[in-house]
């Protein structure tokens, strides 16, 4: 993201994937110390990824989900003269003293039912297609190329799962918004809009997280390669080369980030502002309404939270990840030796 992220989450959050193969994966022999780490990418099963990508999943949208709910409403192109803040801190301390301590929380459990299943599939299916790849293009050493794709190819999966919650989760952050509860939001949004609504931005939520995918792993794969060349189990390398990749694909993708907002918040003000009635959908209109309501800077409303969001987000996803990874692996060596 997930660590996407994201995912997290991204906004949606985005999620992360695990590190490259190490060349040392390949030996058949017992671990000895300091050498379990390096065996994981091959080793690792199947239900080891899931697991520990469900909990990366859920870590990294529930820890930063304040920041989340602050980047939502930052991004709003139209706000109500009480919800427009200059900095994160002021945006939470407004909306607490305001709305009350529990406000920024609020969607929360809809993104963890989403986050854990979806984040599970997710890495599952990245670590599958990752080694796949690599063994063909680079005999299974460490491939850029390969880790883009099969972070891309992943992120279908995941977005599929994650696009409906994302609706509802930001429908739920945003001021004055209208529904009680998450139930409240579903059962409106499928009467007065259908079920088209909860995937009404997922084609710009995938245009977002391919190139933002892409720019991750390949951002903290060079990272690792300058500060864990090794590849071992090193909690700091992860956090660091995690937060690094995240800043920069988060703010790189921000354009994407405030049409998918739009497209899932449906802002009444601001598509009235410009004569849009009914429904706004598709990622061009949204491109075209963002550039009416704000011109170029309008494109790159909330960058400061959506950076400030997505550092501790990946790096918590992929150190929590790789945590998850290492334990639960050197748990069934341990169990088989």
């Amino acid at each position: 993201q997930m660590e996407l992220s994201c995912g997290v989450g991204g906004s949606a959050a985005a999620p992360p994937g695990p590190g490259p193969p190490s060349p040392a994966a390949a030996a058949p022999a017992a671990p000895m110390e300091g050498e379990e780490y390096e065996s994981l990418p091959s080793g690792a099963s199947l239900g080891t990824h899931m697991m520990a990508g469900a909990v990366a999943g859920i870590m990294e949208h529930t820890v930063m989900y304040p920041v989340d709910s602050v980047k939502t409403r930052m991004q709003s192109l139209q706000p109500d003269p009480k919800a427009q803040y200059r900095s994160v801190y002021e945006a939470l301390k407004k909306i607490v003293l305001t709305e009350g301590f529990w406000r920024p929380l609020r969607g929360i459990n809809v993104t963890m039912l989403g986050a854990g299943p979806a984040h599970a599939m997710y890495f599952a299916c990245y670590e599958k297609i990752k080694k796949s790849l690599s063994d063909t293009i680079q005999h299974g050493g460490n491939s850029h190329l390969a880790n883009g794709i099969a972070g891309s190819v992943a992120t279908l999966l995941h977005d599929a799962v994650m696009n409906p919650a994302e609706v509802v989760k930001q429908r739920m952050q945003m001021f004055n918004s209208p529904y009680k509860s998450v139930l409240a939001c579903i059962r409106t949004v499928q009467k007065t809009e259908g079920f088209g609504a909860f995937y009404r931005s997922y084609t710009t939520q995938l245009t977002m997280n391919v190139p933002f995918q892409a720019i991750h792993f390949i951002t903290y794969e060079f990272m690792q390669e300058q500060i864990n060349p090794r590849r071992e189990y090193n909690p700091r390398s992860h956090i660091v080369s995690g937060a690094i990749a995240g800043a920069v694909a988060a703010a790189a993708t921000t354009p994407l980030d405030v049409c998918k907002t739009l497209l899932n918040t449906q802002e009444n003000v601001a598509l009235s502002s410009v004569n849009i009635s009914g429904h706004l959908s598709g990622m061009v209109n949204a491109f075209k309404t963002v550039y009416q309501l704000g011109g170029v800077s309008g494109y790159f409303r909330g960058v400061q939270a959506r950076v400030i969001y997505q550092m501790p987000s990946t790096a918590i996803a992929w150190s929590v990840y790789e945590f998850f990874k290492y334990f639960l692996t050197k748990h069934k060596l341990e169990k088989r030796t």
